[in-house]
Protein backbone atom coordinates (compact mmCIF):
# COMPACT_ATOMS: atom_id res chain seq x y z
CA UNK A 1 0.00 0.00 0.00
CA UNK A 2 1.56 3.19 -1.21
CA UNK A 3 0.94 6.28 0.94
CA UNK A 4 0.94 10.55 0.81
CA UNK A 5 2.19 11.48 4.23
CA UNK A 6 1.05 15.08 5.43
CA UNK A 7 3.65 16.28 7.44
CA UNK A 8 7.15 15.80 8.21
CA UNK A 9 10.30 17.28 10.15
CA UNK A 10 13.57 15.61 8.56
CA UNK A 11 14.69 18.54 7.03
CA UNK A 12 14.77 19.92 10.87
CA UNK A 13 16.97 16.78 11.46
CA UNK A 14 19.23 17.10 8.78
CA UNK A 15 19.96 20.76 9.26
CA UNK A 16 20.75 19.84 12.86
CA UNK A 17 22.86 17.32 12.44
CA UNK A 18 24.82 19.29 9.54
CA UNK A 19 26.99 17.02 7.15
CA UNK A 20 26.34 15.39 4.14
CA UNK A 21 22.75 15.73 4.58
CA UNK A 22 21.78 14.79 0.89
CA UNK A 23 23.53 11.41 1.19
CA UNK A 24 22.06 11.22 4.69
CA UNK A 25 18.58 10.96 3.21
CA UNK A 26 19.58 9.36 0.29
CA UNK A 27 21.28 6.80 1.60
CA UNK A 28 20.02 6.00 4.33
CA UNK A 29 21.09 6.04 8.13
CA UNK A 30 20.76 4.99 11.57
CA UNK A 31 19.23 8.32 12.51
CA UNK A 32 16.00 9.55 13.13
CA UNK A 33 12.57 8.32 11.74
CA UNK A 34 12.32 9.25 7.76
CA UNK A 35 14.97 8.94 4.99
CA UNK A 36 14.37 7.62 1.65
CA UNK A 37 16.02 3.69 1.89
CA UNK A 38 13.19 3.48 4.95
CA UNK A 39 10.41 5.45 2.95
CA UNK A 40 10.90 2.78 0.07
CA UNK A 41 10.27 -0.24 2.45
CA UNK A 42 7.19 1.50 3.94
CA UNK A 43 5.42 2.49 0.97
CA UNK A 44 5.69 6.26 1.77
CA UNK A 45 6.00 7.80 -1.91
CA UNK A 46 5.57 11.37 -0.77
CA UNK A 47 4.22 14.04 1.71
CA UNK A 48 4.46 17.30 3.04
CA UNK A 49 8.31 18.12 3.61
CA UNK A 50 8.20 20.99 6.87
CA UNK A 51 10.49 23.76 7.18
CA UNK A 52 10.64 24.50 10.89
CA UNK A 53 12.57 27.32 12.40
CA UNK A 54 13.49 26.30 16.01
CA UNK A 55 13.93 29.62 18.51
CA UNK A 56 17.03 30.47 19.69
CA UNK A 57 16.71 30.76 23.25
CA UNK A 58 15.78 27.02 23.97
CA UNK A 59 15.15 23.77 21.74
CA UNK A 60 11.56 23.68 21.50
CA UNK A 61 10.57 20.42 21.27
CA UNK A 62 13.00 19.06 24.48
CA UNK A 63 10.08 19.32 26.59
CA UNK A 64 8.93 16.52 29.23
CA UNK A 65 5.26 15.59 28.73
CA UNK A 66 5.68 11.96 30.79
CA UNK A 67 3.58 13.80 33.62
CA UNK A 68 0.27 15.60 33.51
CA UNK A 69 -1.56 17.64 33.83
CA UNK A 70 1.35 19.74 31.74
CA UNK A 71 1.51 23.33 30.10
CA UNK A 72 4.77 23.81 28.47
CA UNK A 73 5.89 27.81 28.93
CA UNK A 74 6.94 28.17 25.12
CA UNK A 75 10.06 30.48 23.80
CA UNK A 76 9.21 34.11 21.75
CA UNK A 77 9.60 33.73 18.36
CA UNK A 78 13.15 33.82 16.32
CA UNK A 79 13.47 37.32 14.91
CA UNK A 80 13.30 37.58 10.82
CA UNK A 81 16.60 37.38 9.99
CA UNK A 82 17.30 34.46 11.32
CA UNK A 83 14.32 32.69 10.49
CA UNK A 84 14.90 33.63 6.59
CA UNK A 85 18.58 32.53 7.12
CA UNK A 86 17.32 29.42 8.57
CA UNK A 87 14.70 28.74 6.25
CA UNK A 88 16.61 29.04 3.03
CA UNK A 89 19.28 26.85 4.89
CA UNK A 90 16.90 24.03 5.05
CA UNK A 91 15.04 24.61 1.53
CA UNK A 92 18.99 24.18 0.18
CA UNK A 93 18.82 21.26 1.76
CA UNK A 94 15.84 19.90 0.30
CA UNK A 95 17.04 20.62 -3.45
CA UNK A 96 20.15 19.49 -3.14
CA UNK A 97 18.78 16.03 -2.30
CA UNK A 98 16.59 16.67 -5.38
CA UNK A 99 19.45 17.49 -7.35
CA UNK A 100 21.79 14.46 -6.15
CA UNK A 101 18.80 11.77 -6.20
CA UNK A 102 18.88 11.09 -9.95
CA UNK A 103 15.70 11.12 -9.81
CA UNK A 104 14.63 9.23 -7.19
CA UNK A 105 13.11 12.23 -4.90
CA UNK A 106 11.30 15.18 -7.45
CA UNK A 107 10.25 18.17 -6.06
CA UNK A 108 6.31 17.86 -6.54
CA UNK A 109 4.41 21.31 -7.19
CA UNK A 110 0.92 19.90 -8.43
CA UNK A 111 -0.99 16.60 -7.87
CA UNK A 112 -0.04 15.72 -11.58
CA UNK A 113 3.73 15.80 -10.11
CA UNK A 114 2.85 13.59 -6.97
CA UNK A 115 0.94 11.21 -9.44
CA UNK A 116 3.54 11.00 -11.67
CA UNK A 117 6.43 10.45 -9.53
CA UNK A 118 4.22 7.42 -8.09
CA UNK A 119 3.81 6.27 -10.88
CA UNK A 120 7.92 5.86 -11.93
CA UNK A 121 8.25 4.74 -8.76
CA UNK A 122 9.96 8.27 -6.96
CA UNK A 123 9.25 9.75 -4.14
CA UNK A 124 7.11 13.15 -4.28
CA UNK A 125 8.07 16.00 -1.52
CA UNK A 126 5.97 18.88 -1.80
CA UNK A 127 7.54 21.76 0.20
CA UNK A 128 5.96 22.99 3.57
CA UNK A 129 6.77 25.79 6.25
CA UNK A 130 5.51 25.52 9.75
CA UNK A 131 5.32 28.81 11.27
CA UNK A 132 5.51 31.89 9.29
CA UNK A 133 8.49 33.63 10.83
CA UNK A 134 10.48 33.60 7.99
CA UNK A 135 7.48 35.58 6.03
CA UNK A 136 7.63 39.25 6.23
CA UNK A 137 4.78 42.09 6.25
CA UNK A 138 4.53 42.16 3.17
CA UNK A 139 5.00 38.79 2.32
CA UNK A 140 7.52 39.65 -0.37
CA UNK A 141 9.16 36.15 0.40
CA UNK A 142 6.24 34.07 0.17
CA UNK A 143 6.58 35.35 -3.26
CA UNK A 144 10.16 34.02 -3.63
CA UNK A 145 9.33 30.70 -1.70
CA UNK A 146 6.44 30.09 -3.85
CA UNK A 147 8.46 30.73 -6.69
CA UNK A 148 10.67 28.01 -5.38
CA UNK A 149 7.82 25.71 -5.01
CA UNK A 150 6.22 26.22 -1.17
CA UNK A 151 3.03 25.02 -1.91
CA UNK A 152 1.48 24.76 1.77
CA UNK A 153 2.01 26.62 5.18
CA UNK A 154 1.25 26.90 8.48
CA UNK A 155 0.68 30.09 9.66
CA UNK A 156 2.01 29.52 13.13
CA UNK A 157 3.55 27.00 15.12
CA UNK A 158 2.65 26.60 19.04
CA UNK A 159 4.27 29.84 19.59
CA UNK A 160 2.77 33.22 18.67
CA UNK A 161 4.24 35.44 16.18
CA UNK A 162 2.83 38.10 13.95
CA UNK A 163 0.08 36.61 12.16
CA UNK A 164 -1.82 34.83 15.24
CA UNK A 165 -1.78 32.31 17.88
CA UNK A 166 -0.86 28.95 17.93
CA UNK A 167 -1.89 26.27 21.04
CA UNK A 168 0.55 25.87 23.55
CA UNK A 169 1.62 21.80 24.77
CA UNK A 170 -1.52 21.93 27.38
CA UNK A 171 -3.61 18.69 28.65
CA UNK A 172 -5.89 18.58 29.47
CA UNK A 173 -7.27 21.68 27.48
CA UNK A 174 -9.21 23.09 25.09
CA UNK A 175 -8.19 24.48 21.72
CA UNK A 176 -9.48 27.78 22.92
CA UNK A 177 -6.42 28.82 24.21
CA UNK A 178 -6.13 32.81 23.82
CA UNK A 179 -6.48 35.78 20.58
CA UNK A 180 -7.09 34.47 16.34
CA UNK A 181 -5.31 35.86 13.50
CA UNK A 182 -3.78 38.99 13.72
CA UNK A 183 -4.60 41.41 10.37
CA UNK A 184 -1.42 40.26 8.74
CA UNK A 185 -2.61 36.85 9.92
CA UNK A 186 -5.57 37.42 7.77
CA UNK A 187 -3.72 39.27 4.94
CA UNK A 188 -1.78 36.40 4.97
CA UNK A 189 -4.41 33.96 4.11
CA UNK A 190 -6.04 36.20 1.70
CA UNK A 191 -2.62 35.52 -0.42
CA UNK A 192 -2.52 31.75 -0.17
CA UNK A 193 -5.86 31.92 -1.49
CA UNK A 194 -5.65 33.84 -4.26
CA UNK A 195 -1.86 31.84 -4.66
CA UNK A 196 -3.83 28.68 -4.57
CA UNK A 197 -1.27 27.72 -1.60
CA UNK A 198 -2.37 25.39 1.24
CA UNK A 199 -2.89 26.52 4.79
CA UNK A 200 -2.62 24.25 7.53
CA UNK A 201 -4.48 24.76 10.89
CA UNK A 202 -2.35 22.66 12.64
CA UNK A 203 -1.01 23.94 15.96
CA UNK A 204 -3.37 27.12 15.36
CA UNK A 205 -5.52 27.96 18.46
CA UNK A 206 -9.38 27.50 18.38
CA UNK A 207 -10.02 31.41 17.47
CA UNK A 208 -7.34 31.26 14.55
CA UNK A 209 -9.20 28.18 13.16
CA UNK A 210 -12.74 29.91 12.93
CA UNK A 211 -10.87 33.64 11.37
CA UNK A 212 -9.78 31.20 8.67
CA UNK A 213 -13.22 29.36 8.47
CA UNK A 214 -14.68 32.80 7.94
CA UNK A 215 -11.79 34.38 5.50
CA UNK A 216 -10.58 31.10 3.47
CA UNK A 217 -12.83 29.88 0.42
CA UNK A 218 -10.38 26.79 -0.02
CA UNK A 219 -10.34 23.50 2.06
CA UNK A 220 -9.99 23.65 5.84
CA UNK A 221 -7.33 21.15 6.58
CA UNK A 222 -5.00 20.07 9.19
CA UNK A 223 -2.36 18.11 8.22
CA UNK A 224 -1.20 16.48 11.48
CA UNK A 225 -3.69 16.52 14.14
CA UNK A 226 -6.40 14.35 16.23
CA UNK A 227 -9.54 13.86 18.12
CA UNK A 228 -10.26 15.89 20.69
CA UNK A 229 -12.51 13.82 22.19
CA UNK A 230 -10.01 10.98 22.76
CA UNK A 231 -6.93 12.52 23.92
CA UNK A 232 -7.77 16.01 25.29
CA UNK A 233 -4.75 17.76 24.05
CA UNK A 234 -4.90 21.50 23.20
CA UNK A 235 -3.34 20.09 19.67
CA UNK A 236 -6.03 18.29 18.94
CA UNK A 237 -9.58 19.04 17.32
CA UNK A 238 -13.12 19.06 18.48
CA UNK A 239 -16.25 17.61 17.17
CA UNK A 240 -17.40 21.39 16.47
CA UNK A 241 -14.21 21.83 14.61
CA UNK A 242 -14.33 18.96 12.59
CA UNK A 243 -17.98 19.77 11.65
CA UNK A 244 -16.63 22.64 9.74
CA UNK A 245 -13.68 20.83 8.58
CA UNK A 246 -16.38 18.25 7.19
CA UNK A 247 -18.81 21.12 5.63
CA UNK A 248 -15.85 22.85 3.57
CA UNK A 249 -15.04 19.28 2.16
CA UNK A 250 -11.67 19.29 4.44
CA UNK A 251 -9.19 16.94 5.50
CA UNK A 252 -7.50 15.78 8.95
CA UNK A 253 -4.41 14.28 8.78
CA UNK A 254 -3.44 12.08 12.04
CA UNK A 255 -0.66 12.64 14.06
CA UNK A 256 1.09 9.94 15.45
CA UNK A 257 3.01 11.52 18.16
CA UNK A 258 1.99 9.84 21.02
CA UNK A 259 1.00 12.80 23.69
CA UNK A 260 -1.58 13.59 21.37
CA UNK A 261 -2.91 10.10 20.50
CA UNK A 262 -2.84 8.40 24.05
CA UNK A 263 -6.04 9.04 26.41
CA UNK A 264 -3.86 9.88 28.83
CA UNK A 265 -2.00 12.41 27.13
CA UNK A 266 0.97 11.17 28.21
CA UNK A 267 4.31 11.04 25.94
CA UNK A 268 5.57 7.46 26.62
CA UNK A 269 5.97 5.40 23.46
CA UNK A 270 4.57 2.31 24.89
CA UNK A 271 1.33 2.07 23.33
CA UNK A 272 -0.75 -0.42 21.03
CA UNK A 273 -1.07 0.98 17.16
CA UNK A 274 -4.38 0.79 17.81
CA UNK A 275 -4.72 3.84 19.88
CA UNK A 276 -4.10 5.10 16.30
CA UNK A 277 -6.92 3.67 14.45
CA UNK A 278 -9.18 4.42 16.98
CA UNK A 279 -8.49 7.97 16.01
CA UNK A 280 -8.97 7.44 12.58
CA UNK A 281 -11.76 5.56 13.29
CA UNK A 282 -13.45 8.32 15.18
CA UNK A 283 -12.61 10.97 12.42
CA UNK A 284 -13.95 8.76 10.16
CA UNK A 285 -17.22 8.72 11.47
CA UNK A 286 -16.95 12.55 11.81
CA UNK A 287 -15.24 13.78 8.75
CA UNK A 288 -16.37 10.94 5.94
CA UNK A 289 -14.37 8.65 4.61
CA UNK A 290 -13.18 11.10 2.05
CA UNK A 291 -11.69 13.56 5.09
CA UNK A 292 -9.30 11.14 6.97
CA UNK A 293 -5.70 11.12 5.68
CA UNK A 294 -2.17 10.65 7.38
CA UNK A 295 -0.16 13.02 9.12
CA UNK A 296 2.92 11.39 10.77
CA UNK A 297 4.92 13.94 12.24
CA UNK A 298 8.15 11.79 11.49
CA UNK A 299 11.47 13.36 13.16
CA UNK A 300 9.25 16.12 14.65
CA UNK A 301 7.92 13.62 17.40
CA UNK A 302 8.18 10.84 19.88
CA UNK A 303 5.49 8.02 17.86
CA UNK A 304 4.79 4.83 18.75
CA UNK A 305 7.49 1.92 19.46
CA UNK A 306 5.06 -0.37 17.84
CA UNK A 307 5.44 1.40 14.46
CA UNK A 308 9.11 2.90 15.06
CA UNK A 309 9.76 4.37 11.81
CA UNK A 310 8.09 4.96 8.17
CA UNK A 311 9.74 1.41 7.18
CA UNK A 312 7.14 0.59 9.50
CA UNK A 313 3.54 1.47 8.51
CA UNK A 314 2.98 -1.88 7.03
CA UNK A 315 2.29 -2.18 10.77
CA UNK A 316 -0.11 0.78 10.59
CA UNK A 317 -1.93 -0.71 7.57
CA UNK A 318 -2.04 -4.35 9.10
CA UNK A 319 -4.05 -2.94 12.38
CA UNK A 320 -6.13 -0.66 10.02
CA UNK A 321 -6.87 -4.23 8.49
CA UNK A 322 -7.39 -5.92 11.79
CA UNK A 323 -10.10 -3.30 12.75
CA UNK A 324 -12.11 -3.90 9.27
CA UNK A 325 -10.99 -0.94 7.57
CA UNK A 326 -11.70 -2.32 3.59
CA UNK A 327 -9.26 -1.85 0.88
CA UNK A 328 -10.40 0.80 -0.89
CA UNK A 329 -11.21 3.24 2.86
CA UNK A 330 -7.29 2.30 3.36
CA UNK A 331 -6.48 3.47 0.10
CA UNK A 332 -8.18 6.53 0.46
CA UNK A 333 -6.76 7.40 4.27
CA UNK A 334 -3.32 6.32 2.73
CA UNK A 335 -3.04 7.93 -0.10
CA UNK A 336 -6.88 9.59 -2.51
CA UNK A 337 -7.89 11.79 0.35
CA UNK A 338 -4.70 13.86 0.32
CA UNK A 339 -4.83 13.99 -3.75
CA UNK A 340 -8.30 14.82 -3.50
CA UNK A 341 -8.17 18.13 -1.46
CA UNK A 342 -4.63 19.28 -2.91
CA UNK A 343 -6.51 18.88 -6.30
CA UNK A 344 -9.10 21.63 -4.47
CA UNK A 345 -6.55 23.34 -3.04
CA UNK A 346 -4.02 23.69 -5.81
CA UNK A 347 -6.36 22.70 -9.06
CA UNK A 348 -5.19 20.37 -11.59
Amino acid sequence: MHSFDGHNDVLLRLWKQGGDTAAAFLDGEDRGQLDLPRARKGGMVGGLYAIFVPSVTRNDRSEPMSEVPYDVPLPPPPELTHAQRATLEMASIFFRIAERSEGRFRPARSVADIRAAKASGAHAPVLHIEGCEALDPDLKMLDVLHAAGLRSLGPVWSRPNMFGHGVPFRFPSSPDTGDGLTDLGKALIRRCNEMRVLVDLSHLNEKGFWDIAKISDAPLVASHSNAHAICASARNLTDKQLAAIRESSGLVGVNYAVSFLRPDGKRIAEMPLDTIVDHMAYLVDKLGEDGVGLGSDFDGALIPKTLGTVAGLPELIAAMRARQFGEPLIEKICFENWMRVLTRTWGE
